[in-house]
This record gives C-alpha cells, sequence and structure tokens, in this order.
C-alpha cells in the first residue's frame, strides 16, 4: 500500500504515491438449423466443444489470478523495502509471535513436514525474526513477499513487499490461531496494518500516530490522497460476481478499477491510475506492471463465493420469522433486494441513507461518487464489524441502529430474529 503521508512526511518522503474489465470469456454456440427445424450433429458437438474450450480458458485466466491475488506485488518492493524499509523492521524484530499478534497469517500448506513437527514440539523459535525470514522463503506469510538471498551460509531478507491477501484473505486456524489453510476472499479484521506501516524507520512520529490510530481490521485508503484520518473496515473480496459496484462507495463498475486504484495508489505498484472525478493522477516507476494483470485478477476474484453459515451458527426458527421481519416491517429488502442482497447495480444512495452518517469527516465525501452502495449481505455472518467505519458490532446491533433511525417500531424479539436471519445469509 502505498501512503501519501501528511505533509511534513510526504516532503521529506519525496511524495512517493504522486511519483480485472472482467476478461470475460464469452461463447456462443451456433446452431445451425436445418428447414425441418432439426438440428445438425456436428454442429452440435462444435459447439459444445467450444463452450468446454472457453470455460476451460476461463478457468486457466481464474488459476492465474489466483497466484497473482496470493503473491503479485506489481514490483511495490519500491515502496516498502526501499522508502518504508520494512526490510529492515522485520529481519531486526518482527518474530512470528509479533506477526501474529499484529493479525499477519501464516499458510500451513505452505510448511513442510519437517517445519510444521519443529513447530509442534517447540523446536522451531517462534521467538526469532529469523524464523520469519525463514517463512517468508517458503512464501508462507500470507500477503507478504520476501526475497531471500543467503549471504556466508545465512538468509537474509533483501527485499519485501505486499499483495491483495495481506487484507483480502485470511486462515482457518486449522494448525493453530493465525495458522492453517488459506480462506481467500475473507477480509482478515485481525490485521492492523496501520501498526505494521508505523514500524517503518522511515517515519515521524506524527505520521505514526496516525497509523496506530486505525486498529485491527481496519484501513483508510483515501488517507494518502487526501491527508484525512478516516478508516473504514476492510471489505471481504468474495460474493462479487454479477455486481458492478464493488467498494464502499462504488466509484468504479468493476473489480478492475479498485484493484488498480490499490495496486498502484496502496500498494505502491508500478503502474498508473488516474480519476478525474478525484483530480488524481499517479504514476509510480516507469514500467507497468499492472494493467496487464487486471484481468486475471479479477476473474479470480469474480470465482470466489461468499461462504455458506456454518452449520448450528444461527437458530433455524427464529431465521425464518427474521426473514419475515426483512421482507416487510424491517424494510431491509427495499435496498438489499436480489440474489446478492444489494440494489448496489441499480443505483447508489446519498450519505443520508448510512447508518454510518452524519460522520466528520463523510467517507464518501472523500470519494468519487460522494455516495454509498448498499453493501451485498451474503456471507455477512462472517465479516464483523458492519457498516463502512465498523460502528455495530454485531448484527443484533445493526438490526438495533437501523430500528432507532428508520423508526420502524421493531421489537427486541424481531430484532433477534432479524438478526439470524442475516447470520444464515
Amino acid at each position: 500500500m502505498t501512503h501519501r503521508l501528511p505533509i511534513s512526511s510526504e516532503t521529506r518522503l519525496a511524495c512517493a504515491s504522486r511519483c480485472v474489465a472482467v476478461c470475460s470469456v464469452t461463447f456462443a454456440a451456433a446452431f445451425v438449423m436445418v428447414a425441418c427445424g432439426g438440428g445438425s450433429s456436428d454442429n452440435g458437438s462444435a459447439s459444445r466443444r467450444d463452450e468446454l474450450g472457453a470455460k476451460g480458458k476461463e478457468t486457466a485466466l481464474a488459476a492465474q489470478g489466483k497466484h497473482i491475488f496470493r503473491f503479485e506485488t506489481f514490483g511495490d518492493e519500491a515502496k516498502w523495502t526501499d522508502l518504508l524499509r520494512m526490510h529492515e523492521v522485520i529481519s531486526a524484530s518482527v518474530d512470528p509471535v509479533t506477526a501474529l499478534s499484529v493479525g499477519l497469517k501464516v499458510d500451513a500448506d505452505a510448511l513442510p513436514a519437517a517445519v510444521v513437527q519443529g513447530i509442534r514440539s517447540g523446536r522451531v523459535d517462534l521467538h526469532s525474526p529469523a524464523t520469519t525470514i525463514a517463512l517468508l522463503k517458503l512464501d508462507a506469510v500470507v500477503g507478504l513477499k520476501g526475497t531471500v538471498e543467503t549471504v556466508r551460509g545465512v538468509d537474509r531478507l533483501t527485499r519485501v513487499g505486499i499483495t491483495c491477501a495481506l487484507c483480502h484473505s485470511t486462515v482457518d486456524n486449522s494448525f493453530a490461531p493465525g495458522i492453517g489453510k488459506r480462506l481467500d476472499g475473507w477480509a482478515n479484521r485481525d490485521l492492523n496494518v496501520g501498526a505494521v506501516i508505523a514500524l517503518s524507520p522511515a517515519l515521524d512520529a506524527a505520521t505514526k500516530l496516525v497509523f496506530n490510530s486505525w486498529g485491527p481490521g481496519k484501513y483508510d485508503p483515501r488517507f494518502n490522497i487526501d491527508g484525512v484520518n478516516k478508516p473504514v473496515v476492510i471489505p471481504p473480496a468474495y460474493g462479487l460476481a454479477g455486481i458492478h459496484s464493488i467498494t464502499f462507495t462504488g466509484d468504479g463498475e468493476e473489480i478492475a478499477y479498485w484493484n488498480r486504484y490499490v495496486a498502484v495508489t496502496q500498494m505502491g505498484g508500478q503502474g498508473t491510475f488516474t480519476e478525474p472525478r478525484l483530480n488524481l493522477s499517479i504514476t509510480n516507476g516507469t514500467q507497468d506492471l499492472v494493467s496487464s494483470k487486471l484481468p486475471a485478477l479479477q476473474a479470480y476474484q469474480l470465482s470466489l463465493s461468499a461462504p455458506s453459515a456454518p452449520p448450528g451458527s444461527f437458530d433455524a426458527a427464529a431465521a425464518g420469522r427474521g426473514k419475515a421481519v426483512f421482507e416487510t416491517r424491517g424494510k431491509c429488502v427495499t435496498c438489499h433486494s436480489g440474489a446478492s442482497f444489494t440494489d448496489a447495480n441499480l443505483t447508489l444512495h446519498p450519505p443520508s441513507a448510512s447508518m454510518a452518517e452524519p460522520e466528520s469527516p463523510s467517507y464518501a465525501a472523500r470519494s468519487a461518487t460522494k455516495l454509498y452502495r448498499t453493501s451485498p449481505l451474503r456471507g455477512v455472518w462472517q465479516h464483523a464489524p458492519y457498516f463502512h467505519d465498523g460502528s455495530a458490532a454485531t448484527l443484533e446491533d445493526v438490526g438495533r441502529i437501523y430500528n432507532t433511525k428508520r423508526s420502524l417500531g421493531l421489537s427486541s424479539d424481531d430484532i433477534s430474529d432479524l438478526a439470524q436471519y442475516l447470520k444464515s445469509l
């Protein structure tokens, strides 16, 4: 993430921040109809082959995007290594225990059997930065990509960058807390991005204070653009198929828009992002390492379905009653409509419609649209807290806030049932 720091730090750091369209693989089955209305079996077979071929290409594109999502830095080492010197911080003081404490995750599938046994037996020192470097060498730290060189028999971390997975992937904790199988697309609400950035020796005390104010699961993707400090919760990157407005404010009409914004303006990737509505044009480096990767990256993200609610995680009878509240007296379905429970493809809403508003500063006011989209609800059970600013800790809180601000007249039982329904989605 490339961060334009407040003026004092931007001057000192030379304003480094300034310095997928879905690649739809479409197919059209060419049914050649004969005069009597019959179909050609040969042409039918060809159509099926074309369809299978198109699906195969789309699957291959998504597989490519998976690798990009997990491991591609877009050349952002220029930010994280050359400018912020995070490789020095990691080498000196970030052991696995520290890394896990700020929400970084470890991919258990990337660990060799000997390492797994060493962790279990205690032979692997989880209080040593050298162990973190070993994990980076294995590509086991989710969202971090390190270059490790062996110098006189000792592994040295020489460069480090970040990937999309840093914020938009977590693990299932199947091995230990913070260590398990990857869950791509899940918002890492444990990750304290600000605290990680604040470790940089290149930042002054005032800037570190801002970053440390964010807390776990929050990030401000506008701070380095406008200098205003108002973080929002890290959103999930799953369940976006068929949804055009994919950010809180619906700035772009496809994931590729936001991927480019984040890759260039936040991660520090080498490329260009231009947004006339914000009078914004940022180019990093002299080559474009972003554009060619956007179609595959988007294809993978669109393949990520929202996770189903775990069995036994909600009261089915109460959820049934809550569905009726959702569709009638709660008026939720007015905006949370359709299969994805959002009207984002049809309209955006004024700030007054947000349950987090009025807020100062307004997050919408800092965006290109100056509006909010209706958030989709599939998988909403998974990513508390709620609203763009995280001001509702639970789904019950969501119901209570709506009930108060909209004067819905719902009872406490109605709100409880409504929360169970939302937990079922």
